[in-house]
């Protein structure tokens, strides 16, 4: 029996997120005989203008029963649907999954079918979903999540490492590897959104400052003082620093202790739990460091991280 995959869209939709339907496409051509159904769902059906202009031809959400359905996201946090949402939380009595790309998890989130659940977002976006949706948990450095049978993905990209990640649910991780490997893209993405919020973040315009950040977070592991960071881009380390102090509105060794910081919550995320090790493959040296960065940076010590990626891990294993 087929699978039916659902894109529901809405005005000003991101059209990238169309990425998730062509990863169960993939999947189609490696099989005997197609599973998946693909079909593009909106409210009303008919035409659906994105964000970028390009319109999509879309089914009625509410004709037929859908395996997966897939909210698909903006440009920034969509404004509240109220019929568009309360169609969504009558068609998931009948879905298996409902996931949820980017910012679609606003949209989600306002069903009610997120709470108490473990999701992610956009980076940009995951404290002001946490702050409008308390009875949710934002997990910000996801690339996705799975709660049961909610998901949700990261920033545009994202949703195709879900979308891999529900086929491999579907049909076994060696399908998965040959879609990745056909789409050229990673099965599994190492590492969370830190690896690109940080420097989003920071972001200077100097572009000798950006290869001394990209430098940085590629060697970890070093000392990572001025005077090395300095002689990468052939720049006085008096210099390197004025710049990039106006640039960034942090000292050098602020900046590098954010790269580390969340180059650890990657780590931990992943399933590391020796600190010490952490310590070492983050360039912090020793625990201790480690700890009192981490309670800079989040008022918790690094432990309790490791504890909850623990139990979300577990849970994941259970659900």
């Amino acid at each position: 029996m087929s699978k039916r995959i659902g894109l529901v869209i809405f005005p000003q939709f991101q059209a990238l997120d169309m990425a998730a339907l062509t990863v169960f496409e993939f999947a189609n051509t490696l099989l005997a005989a197609p599973l998946y159904e693909l079909s593009t769902l909106s409210l009303a059906g008919g035409p659906v203008k994105s964000s970028s202009g390009v319109a999509l031809d879309s089914l009625p959400l509410g004709w037929g029963g859908y395996d997966t359905l897939l909210v698909a996201g903006a440009l920034g946090s969509p404004g509240a649907q109220p019929e568009l949402e309360a169609a969504l939380l009558a068609s998931a009595a009948v879905t298996r999954r409902i996931a949820s790309i980017c910012t679609g998890a606003f949209v989600l989130a306002r069903t009610g079918l997120m709470d108490g659940k473990r999701v992610t977002t956009h980076w940009a976006f995951g404290r002001k979903l946490q702050e409008r949706h308390p009875a949710l948990t934002v997990d910000e450095d996801k690339i996705f999540a799975r709660d049961g049978a909610i998901w949700s993905s990261a920033g545009v990209t994202a949703c195709i490492d879900m979308a891999l990640a529900m086929v491999e649910q579907d049909l076994g991780a060696e399908i998965a590897r040959k879609v990745a490997r056909a789409m050229v893209v990673y099965h599994r993405r190492s590492g969370g959104q830190s690896q690109f919020s940080a420097l989003a973040e920071i972001e200077p315009s100097s572009d000798r400052i950006k290869e001394a950040l990209l430098y940085a977070r590629d060697h970890l592991h070093r000392d990572l003082s001025v005077e090395e960071l300095a002689s990468q881009v052939h720049w006085s380390p008096r210099h390197f620093s004025r710049v990039f102090q106006s640039q960034t509105g942090l000292a050098p060794a602020k900046a590098i202790e954010k790269l580390r910081v969340e180059a650890a919550q990657a780590l931990i995320d992943q399933g590391h739990s020796s600190i010490g090790r952490i310590a070492d493959l983050t360039g912090f040296g020793d625990e201790e460091r480690l700890r009192r960065a981490f309670l800079r940076a989040f008022g918790q010590p690094p432990k309790v991280f490791v504890q909850q990626a623990r139990s979300r891990n577990e849970h994941v294993y259970l659900s």
